[in-house]
């Protein structure tokens, strides 16, 4: 039996280890223990962890569901029947070519691609579409792994035609493009190599994070989450990347690194080591670099145009984010767009009336004129065996005053 010494002395000890426990834990407030709860997907190559976009959603809810609907988001996803915009009904499911004919199914749940060679009876086997790479605003291609080896399918589809085409840059005979990750790393978040392949095709499928995420931008956030729930009182988010803290070049890097048309040497890690906040051309050089604004391309390299314009010459603070929400869906939102440039011009105000009447019938308004759609020398697609192949208009970055031919649409 205790004494009332005894019992004091034991309660005050008791009082000071739980005083201990609490000062460990202020001063450590992100042990790696809090973040178990979190599902790590990958990992960057800078040892931060992705948790994936949905943990953004329980404080960022209005963004989170506005975001679910851009074509960033939507770039690659896995294939199945409501991500795939091809026909597999009989009729609409098949494609000719001059050596090779190919037939598009449903097994069950699965999507496969069936395929022919003129003239050779042995049949191939089929290949399953696994992953969607594009939007569907233009058209969408088609990966298929084969154990860890992700390849294309010779199949795209073409939106405004509803068809299915030969992907762009195929051959019209059947065979396999491997696809590296300076071609993923524009349509997915992170992808991690695997083992040493000769081809550069061969991925961890289990950490491939796809469409462009939420941790693309703000970095990978598991320590984020982790301390935002332990912490919902506080008033100000830590360990994530705020975009309109950085420096105008930072921020233009972000986008660059996609929309700066090939980067055709890697000078540092691979093509998913930049992080944001980053100095782009210590990573990668770009293969447009020093050319001149008529052979940039209007679909890869927007950056280039852009900062060829006297928009952005003329403004020290504008970057891609002055015109774009990249949190919203704004193709077609024509208004939006022309009160983005009132903004700056503010004395062409008294010629337009900017109402939801206005962005469905007008058509020649700021960006139909300033920024004309011009056929792109890279995203081009044969419709038919024996077509000419058509290019797909992309509306140019290049701010500036046309010739009229130019800019009727």
């Amino acid at each position: 039996m205790w004494n009332r010494k005894q019992l004091v002395s034991w309660i005050l000890g008791l009082a000071g280890l739980g005083l201990g426990v609490l000062v460990f834990n202020c001063k450590n407030a992100n042990k790696e223990s809090d973040y178990l709860s979190l599902p790590i997907l990958a990992t960057h190559a800078n040892g931060e962890h992705y948790v994936g976009s949905k943990t953004c959603m329980g404080c960022h809810a209005d963004i989170y569901d506005s975001y679910l609907e851009t074509a960033h988001y939507n770039t690659s996803s896995v294939a199945d029947t409501s991500t795939v915009k091809g026909s597999f009904m009989v009729g609409a499911n098949s494609l000719d070519l001059a050596d090779v004919s190919f037939t598009m199914t449903q097994e069950g749940d699965s999507l496969f691609q069936y395929i022919k060679i003129r003239n050779r009876s042995i049949a191939l086997p089929p290949t399953p579409f696994d992953v969607v790479v594009g939007s569907g605003v233009r058209g969408q291609s088609y990966l298929s792994w084969e154990e860890n080896d992700l390849y294309q399918l010779q199949v795209s589809y073409h939106s405004q035609s509803d068809n299915w085409v030969n992907s762009p840059g195929y051959p019209s005979y059947h065979t396999k493009r491997p696809i590296r990750s300076a071609c993923l790393k524009c349509h997915v978040t992170h992808a991690e190599k695997k083992g040493e392949s000769v081809m550069g095709n061969s991925f961890d499928r289990s950490k491939m994070i796809l469409g462009i995420s939420c941790e693309k931008c703000h970095g990978p956030s598991l320590k984020h989450v982790a301390y935002q729930q332990k912490h919902p009182e506080a008033g100000e988010s830590k360990f994530v990347i705020k975009i309109d803290t950085l420096l105008r070049q930072q921020r233009l890097d972000l986008c660059a690194q996609c929309h700066s048309g090939p980067r055709d040497v890697q000078l540092k890690g691979d093509a998913f080591s930049y992080f944001t906040g980053e100095d782009l051309n210590q990573h990668s050089r770009n293969i447009d670099s020093g050319k001149p604004q008529e052979t940039l391309d209007v679909h890869g390299n927007q950056y280039g145009l852009l900062i060829q314009s006297e928009c952005f010459k003329e403004t020290p603070t504008m970057d891609c984010n002055t015109c774009h929400n990249p949190h919203k869906k704004e193709r077609g939102d024509i208004a939006s767009f022309i009160l983005k440039c009132i903004a700056c011009h503010g004395e062409m105000k008294k010629h337009y009336s900017v109402d939801a009447k206005l962005s469905t019938e007008m058509q020649d308004n700021c960006i139909s004129c300033h920024m004309p759609s011009k056929p792109s020398k890279a995203m081009m697609v044969q419709l038919t065996p024996d077509s000419v192949e058509t290019s797909f208009k992309i509306r140019s970055h290049l701010i500036g005053i046309y010739a009229e031919s130019l800019w009727k649409e």
